[in-house]
């Protein structure tokens, strides 16, 4: 196993779910302060900001306008842009600005109030412009579609039943009912995943991932920079990228994503294998986004990942367990804060501060973000420092 890249300091997460009031800087400010303050920083410390897009606030300098809301004048400064993977892709590029020298603590904070602050038909309205312009928006796609596509063709290729689906959806449930701050923490079953309302064919509504409001945030720190904490630290060990297509038209096959590559790398620069790890936070707007994803970076073999799952291998005492805050399909999904809270779960994992869903001595953690249609991915490898 390799020496650390870097350490996440701190990290912090909002409340999550329903939050009458909240605003896309509000949330912003609440998550950036709890994550300094969790490194046992103060903000005059931080150089470096990266921050996503947002929906509520939709600004041409998001980064510029949040520095300006927290009071901050960073060295480096910018919004970055990969849908569900920018929180992953940014804490690379805090990495590599500290590898460069330019930053020593840089804050990576995502967040929007995409519940309370959008109404459906906005939030349709901004998704509406994510199929090809010339060969899939004619046509009607949706975003839920085009998950539909994918799962029609898994679903075809393995010969294997819708169970497999619905199975992924009860495991990220029973995971969230632990978490007192998961947006969803209501017990369901696969038949209750199976008769609930069909969105695009085989996808149930219980198949598709929330609509919530939050935010979180991480430090990422010089190993050297780091004061003397009470918390743990957690360095990151590896990391990886991978872009095959952006319109899933233009996608080269159910085992082709770009997961595999960014997998690849994270575990080649860590020195490890997938055997090697005790927790993953995996990517999962859809059922299928997580088996594709499970199957593609090596953690079961090809069409396998559904029955692991109904035999509960994703559980906590299971081969694999797997978004032990419940994901975005029952924590909560805010944007790019969705793959932010996977990582600020991890953090907890590996600090031993899950309570009654910790991984019993949990060392290694793997963290996956995946934005578009399976289309921008980003690994990260972490470690109990």
């Amino acid at each position: 196993m390799r020496e650390a890249l870097a350490l996440i300091s701190g990290a912090c997460d909002t409340a999550v779910g329903e939050l009458p009031g909240s605003t896309c800087l509000g949330l912003h400010a609440e998550a950036a302060f709890g994550a300094i303050a969790d490194a046992g920083l103060v903000p005059g410390d931080i150089d470096g900001l990266l921050c996503s897009y947002s929906m509520t606030e939709p600004h041409l300098m998001l980064a510029s306008v949040v520095a300006e809301h927290l009071g901050l004048q960073p060295a480096h400064c910018a919004a970055l842009s990969a849908g569900g993977a920018t929180g992953v892709i940014a804490v690379m590029q805090a990495q590599a600005l500290i590898a460069a020298g330019h930053c020593r603590h840089v804050l990576v904070v995502t967040g929007d109030n995409r519940l309370t602050g959008m109404s459906r038909d906005g939030a349709v309205a901004a998704l509406a412009g994510v199929g090809h312009p010339l060969f899939e928006q004619p046509c009607g796609l949706s975003v839920p579609a085009a998950y539909a596509l994918i799962a029609q063709r898994y679903l075809h290729e393995y010969g294997v039943p819708t169970t497999h689906l619905a199975a992924v959806a009860v495991a990220m449930r029973r995971h969230a009912a632990r978490h007192p701050k998961a947006h969803k923490r209501a017990p369901i079953t696969l038949d209750d995943v199976l008769a609930s309302k069909e969105i695009a064919s085989p996808l149930r509504l219980l198949d598709c991932c929330l609509i919530s409001d939050g935010a979180a945030a991480v430090v990422i720190s010089a190993p050297r920079a780091v004061p003397a904490a009470t918390r743990a630290r957690v360095a990151l060990l590896g990391a990886g990228q991978g872009h095959t297509h952006e319109h899933v038209s233009y996608a080269p096959g159910l085992r082709e994503f770009g997961c595999h590559r960014a997998s690849a790398l994270a575990f080649a620069q860590a020195g490890l294998t997938p055997r090697d790890i005790d927790v993953a936070e995996i990517y999962d707007s859809f059922t299928i986004t997580l088996l594709v994803e499970l199957e593609s970076m090596g953690f079961f073999a090809p069409g396998t990942a559904g029955a692991a799952a109904l035999a509960g291998a994703l559980d906590l005492d299971g081969e694999l367990p797997c978004n032990t805050h419940g994901g975005l399909l029952s924590y909560g999904h805010s944007g790019p804060a969705g793959g932010m809270f996977h990582l600020v779960e991890a953090v907890h994992q590996l600090r031993g501060e899950a309570g009654p869903r910790q991984v019993h001595d949990a060392a290694l953690a793997f963290v996956h973000g995946d934005g578009g249609i399976l289309s921008a991915h980003g690994s990260l490898i972490l470690g109990a420092a």
